[in-house]
Parts: C-alpha cells; sequence; structure tokens
C-alpha cells in the first residue's frame, strides 16, 4: 500500500511552538501507532511531500532522520521509503513540557527502550541481520535432541575455543579453553567472580566515578566498595593504595575508563599488576568496549600482561553484537579453574546452546571480525557527526570531550545546571541520556551528559536532537 496523499494525516499548526520538522514527524508517529499506516506501508517522498505540505524539503529530510533514527520507517532507495516491516504498534510519544522543579526519575542501567543516545547500544541499523538469520536457521536444522538438554553450566566448548582464538589475535591474551566460563552478563560475571573468589566484608576498589551497577551488586552481597579517584591517566593506584592497602581486589576499565573513556597508562597497569601480586589480591578488568578505539589500534588488554595470574578478564557481546544476546564470559587464572568450576555448578544455570551455537558460527565464518571492523570504521564517522551536530547547537551551554575510544560521548555542561535535572527533561521528550553525577559518589561530581552516538546517523539528525536538547536547558 502507498500513501500518497496527506489527509490521513493530521493538519499542522502553523501557530505552535513546535518546529515544523518535530510535527510532522509527530504525526506520522501517531498514524502508525493507530493504525493509518501499518507495517510495510510506502509513504510520500520527502520531495512529494514538501511540495503537498508548503514546506522546504530539509524540513521534510530532518523529520524523516528523526523517523528512521527511531526505528518507524526505513528507506528503501528507489523503491521509497516505507513503515518498518514487523513494526509493533506503540502509543507515539506525548511531549510534556517538562516542570522547572522536576524531580529526576530513577536511572535504569539497563532499559529496554532503543531511543535517542541510549547508552549502551550498538549500531542497531546495520548489525547483519541476514547473516544472523541464515546462520540462525542453520543451527535450528542441525538440532539434535541432546542439544536440547540442559546447556553445559561452563559454555559451549566451540565458543570457548572460538573465544580463545579471538582473544591472542585482537586483544594479546594467551589462556586455554579451560578458563574461559561463559555468562549471561556483566553482572553475572562479576557475581561468579564474587563467589569465587570474594568473602563478606572484603574491601574492593571501584573506579570514581564508574559503573553503578557494580557497587549496587558488590554491596547486596555485603562487600565493600571503596571509590578510588580517577585522572587522565586512569585510575590513581598510588592514592588507592594509600587509602585501602589491603583491599582484595579491584575493578577496572583499563581500555576506556568506564564513563570517562581515559586509557590506564602503562606506569599505572604495571603498578596495579605489582599490588595484586604482593598482596595476593585480584584485579578484574571488564572490557566492554575496547575493540573501538578510533586514535590508534586498540590497546592490549591488561590481561596480557598479567604474569602471575591475578587478573580475571571480563568480556561480552552485547556491545559487539547486540545487548539482547545476554551472552558474555570471563578468562579466570588456571590457578582458579576448579575453583570456579565448582561454583558454577551452583550458580550458573548456563547459557541458551542455540545462542551459543549461532556466535560461535559467527565467530568462525568470519564475520565476527568483519563486523567488528566495519563497526570500528562506522562509529568513528558517527562519532564525527554527533559532535558536529550537537557542538553546532549547544556550543554555548555544552563543552564535549573528545575522547580516543568507546561508544558515547561526554557533555559537560556550562554554567550551574543539574545534569540530573535535564537528563529528567530529556526522557521527557524522548531523548535518553545519563548523568555523570549518577555514576560517582563524591559530591563534588562535575554535571554531564553521558550520550550515545552509535545510532546517529547524520549531521542533521545530531543537529535536529541538539535543538530539542537545546529548549530543554
Amino acid at each position: 500500500m502507498t500513501i500518497s496523499r496527506t489527509a490521513e494525516i493530521s493538519p499542522l499548526d502553523p501557530a505552535s511552538e513546535e518546529p515544523f520538522y518535530r510535527q510532522v514527524a509527530d504525526r506520522f508517529r501517531g498514524a502508525i501507532a493507530s493504525g493509518v499506516l501499518k507495517p510495510g506501508d510506502r509513504i510520500p517522498s520527502a520531495r512529494a511531500l514538501a511540495s503537498e505540505l508548503g514546506l522546504a524539503r530539509g524540513t521534510i529530510d530532518a523529520a524523516y532522520s528523526l523517523l528512521v533514527a527511531e526505528g518507524y520507517i526505513q528507506p528503501r532507495g528507489q523503491a521509497g521509503t516505507i513503515v518498518t516491516p514487523d513494526l509493533k504498534a506503540r502509543a507515539p510519544v506525548v511531549i510534556k513540557s517538562p516542570r522547572v522543579d522536576a524531580e529526576p526519575a530513577p536511572t535504569s542501567f539497563r532499559p529496554d527502550s532503543v531511543l535517542p543516545f541510549q547508552m549502551g547500544l550498538p549500531a542497531l541499523d546495520v548489525f547483519p541481520r541476514k547473516i544472523w538469520a541464515r546462520l540462525g536457521a542453520r543451527c535450528v536444522r542441525a538440532m539434535q535432541p541432546s542439544d536440547m538438554a540442559h546447556p553445559p553450566v561452563f559454555g559451549l566448548p566451540a565458543l570457548k575455543a572460538q573465544i580463545v582464538t579471538y582473544l591472542q589475535v585482537s586483544r594479546g591474551i594467551d589462556c586455554t579453553a579451560s578458563q574461559i566460563f561463559i555468562t549471561s552478563g556483566y553482572r553475572q560475571t562479576v557475581e561468579l567472580i564474587a563467589h569465587a573468589l570474594l568473602n563478606t566484608g572484603d574491601q574492593v576498589w571501584l573506579e570514581d566515578p564508574g559503573y553503578p551497577p557494580t557497587r549496587d551488586l558488590l554491596s547486596h552481597l555485603h562487600i565493600a566498595t571503596i571509590p578510588m579517584p580517577v585522572d587522565h591517566d586512569g585510575l590513581r593506584i598510588e592514592d588507592a593504595i594509600g587509602a585501602a592497602p589491603r583491599a582484595r581486589a579491584a575493578v577496572v576499565t583499563p581500555a576506556h575508563q568506564s564513563p570517562l573513556s581515559v586509557s590506564l597508562s602503562l606506569p599505572r597497569r604495571l603498578a596495579l599488576l605489582d599490588w595484586a601480586a604482593r598482596n595476593d589480591a585480584w584485579i578484574i578488568e571488564d572490557d566492554y568496549d575496547g575493540e573501538y578505539r578510533y586514535v590508534s589500534r586498540p590497546l592490549p588488554a591488561l590481561k596480557s600482561l598479567d604474569r602471575d595470574g591475578r587478573v580475571l578478564y571480563a568480556g561480552t557481546f552485547s556491545k559487539v553484537l547486540f545487548p539482547g544476546i545476554r551472552l558474555a564470559y570471563v578468562v579466570v587464572p588456571e590457578s582458579q579453574v576448579e575453583r570456579f568450576g565448582e561454583v558454577c555448578e551452583t550458580f550458573v544455570g548456563g547459557s541458551p546452546q542455540l545462542t551459543q551455537a549461532i556466535v560461535t558460527d559467527f565467530i568462525h565464518e568470519g564475520h565476527f571480525a568483519r563486523h567488528i571492523q566495519r563497526m570500528r570504521k562506522l562509529y568513528a564517522e558517527r562519532r564525527a557527526t554527533t559532535v558536529a551536530g550537537l557542538g553546532g547547537v549547544l556550543a554555548r551551554h555544552v563543552q564535549i570531550d573528545a575522547q580516543p575510544g568507546g561508544m558515547h560521548l561526554i557533555l559537560r555542561l556550562l554554567g550551574q545546571q543539574s545534569d540530573r535535572r535535564l537528563v529528567a527533561r530529556m526522557r521527557q521528550d524522548g531523548l535518553y541520556a545519563e548523568a555523570l553525577t549518577d555514576w560517582t559518589r563524591r559530591d563534588e561530581g562535575e554535571s554531564a551528559l553521558l550520550v550515545n552516538f552509535t545510532n546517529i546517523q547524520t549531521q542533521r539528525i545530531a543537529e535536529a536532537y541538539g535543538e530539542r536538547i537545546l529548549k530543554l536547558i
């Protein structure tokens, strides 16, 4: 079906404070939610709609770009633009004027939405879904009755073998398949490590600012978390040793500090390893997106320097594939393989074998390596595009950090603006951000927004979102 007229779309309001491109996008969202436009329907070309509405072509392009970014429509080249097939009906976003004194909503660090700037999401629009579907169908056809029983709690041996090869080549880690344990995500990885190596009341260094769920999880296990400051060279090891020299473990993000994206310097890496060896302590290396570095080659993992068996390397497929896969892994020291096996038997149910089989084939056939290379190039482009778009609109209100890698930007707020209140207003407006002050335990934390750039496809889209943020500041 082709929608060639706009009669089904409610008229625009020239007296509204909303810009025309926003009104056009809102009308299409409403038409899709109400069923006037159905999945697969073709919508007017930007040129035709601009002519019919008497608007500039750029206005319609901006509206369509927003709808594409939000997943409502898909461009199909010469075939035109259509409403996304298999799109589930959802209520249109209602934009409310934010209260000046609005209290920030509680932050979820594992949202199930797909919003502009949403943290932790890779570029979902370019994931090779056809290849994934082909591999999935093949794995389903090959299933045997034995594959339908309980999955191995340590992980599928074939997947562990592929991870060994990948880590040796890309992250400089020399390990065996027996050292790898498959988990359902970073949180289960940390929980597994805590059950295996830590005791109630133990002290653990955490970077500050740092990923909040880590401290929440450890606190629930009655493990004392000690916040340690971070500067341009990463975790300040001397300060940490001075404050808690007998800590049992340290959780670090050496490749791209979470969330500041600085890298742990080599002298500090060596000092951290020396501290762990001398004090019989453990280092948990969270390498959540170490593949994505844009100013040079990705840095080797801290684990590659470990000669005393003190580092536990936590990797994940959430950032390089997609979060819904719920698949991660941990590389443990050889001396701890037996201990982790015992703990897994008690606490781990095993990840779905079918999913592990698909990932195994995805890596084995070379799709994984090609996908990472393609994403590294794409993210460098989208990073620059987003910086240019947001920077041009918000230059008087934010300073954008130029990090060497990672999947998000830091927009430092100028003046006395509260990042938590601005985040609350953005959520009301259908935009995602996280407040840097929610990532720190210090009272003097700086106000800044954390925004993901991987799903911002053009500078025009970034500018349009920047204009929406500008109205909320």
